[in-house]
């Protein structure tokens, strides 16, 4: 049986003990083993800092940015393989899979080309200067430059490709070595990226560090220069956000945990209508799509209350067609979930909404090995504040239709119900229907996705992450936001205020983009 190892201090190692299990979540048989325990994770840190910062920080944007695209390559050479350790470890169909490992390899090609834009500079000036007194001379600028210390990347077990990928381009642009760590259960995808990446030497030494296993005592040796972006359920974001690292040492902290995501449907809206059919794609394809383990998946689709009926119909004719079974057999539309843990909670979740909501399709278990769900719809017949709709992220093949009166006020005061979401989507042609719902939503949410007739036909899902534009969310999302091009950049870097002489610090900034 595998044991995965870690890449810590330039060598590959293995942790004692007996190491938490991989399984393959179709039929249950065990893959391998993780173990951390011994390792020396301070020693692991002090490494990238000392190695792989100064490589890191001498080169210029544009060679940070071949790095990575040197690294979405090797990802795509590497892509049958990887597709077949995510149907093996994540229960993926071969779409879910590619929906990964494409979108890895897409977001480190993204960042490669913003690289290649900022060309010879190796730090960033923020804004233009400034005139501080009455005389020009008398100047004020801002400058970001690398953090001296390491981003750590604690990844979900959900996208093991994406996760890693997506955080390490935004680091390594950046100028900040990575220590990457993903979620145990299916590690394996992310433990062979990081091989591929180790074995073929694509990046500076101690530039990318990788932990399998458990993260104990991680949080211990991150200092004030250290960042952690986590992505995770809310209870363990709680716990570290009050961890000493973070309280008492200053240690950047980036949080995008759960996430009751809307998609909300114009009351101009008409059958048969490409926005209708839009709509209801998006609906079903997230209750579907990695079996609906996505931080981006519509938990609650907002329907003008006359149209409930029909909806509801179609939506039910959609995920009854979906084949549930093996993965690896291209007619599976949908495969297990990843975990035993993970079926269970998602088991109790939509018992839990069953209570708040009437059960349309789904919600069964199959007999027999694996970790399946069947795809899920409710409808919710009397929302109320505080109901298991609005409070509870089931996070699996489960979406819930929410009638409204057909304003925008009512459906963004309902959607604010969840607390906080990482995307919202709204389906409409009529201009001042989506003007007053994108201002009363967007308090609430990171991104939001507005599907029209004029872009149906070019419209890119509201669950795929793109790398141009934020992703996170406030309140139970986390308050994080990561990506969004040259935004992202800016968690692992520091902005400093200069002030003195323009022509001084337009020397000293000038090479700066």
């Amino acid at each position: 049986m595998l044991e995965l190892e870690s890449h810590l201090c330039g060598r590959w190692q293995r942790g004692a003990g007996r190491g938490e299990p991989l399984v393959n979540p179709s039929t249950e048989e065990p893959l391998g083993t993780a173990a951390s325990e011994g390792l020396d994770l301070a020693a692991a840190l002090a490494w990238a800092r000392d190695r792989g910062g100064p490589a890191l920080r001498s080169l210029t944007f544009a060679e940070r940015g071949e790095l990575l695209r040197g690294l979405s390559r090797a990802l795509h050479a590497h892509r049958d393989e990887l597709i077949g350790l995510a149907i093996q470890n994540g229960g993926n169909t071969r779409g879910d899979a590619k929906f990964d490992i494409d979108g890895a390899s897409g977001t480190l090609a993204a960042y490669a080309d913003l690289g290649a834009s900022l060309g010879a500079a190796r730090v960033l000036a923020d804004g233009e200067a400034l005139q501080l007194s009455r005389s020009p001379r008398l100047a004020g600028r801002h400058l970001l430059t690398p953090r001296r210390g390491v981003a750590v990347h604690v990844n979900a077990f959900n996208f093991p490709a994406w996760g890693l990928a997506e955080k390490a381009a935004v680091a390594l642009l950046a100028g900040v070595p990575v220590l990457s760590k993903p979620a145990t259960s299916t590690a394996l995808v992310a433990w062979r990226i990081a091989r591929i990446f180790a074995d073929e030497k694509l990046l500076p030494e101690g530039a990318l560090s990788f932990l399998a296993g458990g993260p104990a005592g991680l949080l211990d040796a991150l200092g004030p220069q250290d960042a952690l972006a986590f992505t995770g359920g809310s209870a363990t974001a709680a716990k570290i956000r009050a961890h000493p690292a973070f309280v008492e040492r200053g240690a950047r902290l980036n949080v995008e945990a759960d996430s009751l995501n809307v998609a909300i449907l114009g009351p101009d809206v008409e059958e048969g209508s490409e926005v209708l059919d839009l709509f209801l794609a998006d609906v079903a394809r997230d209750v579907t799509q990695k079996a609906g383990q996505k931080c981006t998946a519509i938990r609650r689709a907002y329907v003008p209350a006359g149209k409930v009926e029909v909806v509801v119909e179609r939506l039910r004719e959609r995920l009854q067609a979906v084949r549930v079974g093996d993965p690896a057999d291209e007619s599976t539309g949908m495969g297990p979930l990843a975990t035993a843990r993970q079926a269970g909670d998602v088991r109790e979740g939509l018992a839990a909404l069953a209570q708040a909501a009437k059960l349309v399709t789904g919600g069964g278990r199959r007999e027999g090995k694996g970790y399946f769900v069947a795809p899920t719809l409710l409808v919710s017949e009397r929302p109320a504040p505080g109901d298991a709709v609005h409070t509870r992220e089931v996070f699996g093949p489960a979406a819930t239709v929410v009638p409204y009166d057909g304003t925008a006020a009512q459906a963004a005061e309902r959607a604010a119900w969840g607390g906080g979401g990482l995307v919202g989507s709204v389906y409409s042609d009529d201009r001042a229907f989506l003007a007053e719902a994108v201002l009363e939503l967007a308090p609430h949410h990171g991104r939001l996705t507005l599907g029209s007739a004029k872009v149906a036909a070019q419209a890119l899902p509201p669950g795929m992450v793109l790398p141009l534009l934020v992703h996170g969310g406030p309140g139970r999302a986390g308050g994080g936001e990561e990506l969004g091009g040259l935004r992202g950049l800016a968690f692992y870097q520091q902005r400093t205020a200069l002030q003195g002489d323009r022509a001084l610090l337009d020397a000293i900034v000038g090479k700066a983009r």
